[in-house]
């Protein structure tokens, strides 16, 4: 795939709007509680998957962001 193509796969889809989703809520959150790194966590949840290309990968780093917010998410 040609760089800067967007991948299409129903999989791919999915993931983007469920991580998507999970920093939105996130970033709602820490707007509502005055928490400006759970702020920025949750916008870099919404936005990894537009520069991930893989599909594994862009499961792989979704995990591991949504688990680095669960595991701060009482901190400051």
């Amino acid at each position: 795939m040609p760089f800067g193509m967007p991948h299409f796969s129903a999989a791919n889809i999915i993931g983007n709007l469920l991580f998507s989703s999970i920093g939105y809520v996130a970033f709602s959150y820490g707007k509502r509680m005055d928490k400006t790194r759970v702020m920025i966590q949750g916008g870099v949840l919404m936005g990894y998957s537009y520069v991930v290309p893989d599909t594994f990968w862009m499961y792989a780093v979704g995990i591991a962001l949504t688990g680095w917010i669960w595991a701060t998410r009482n901190d400051g």
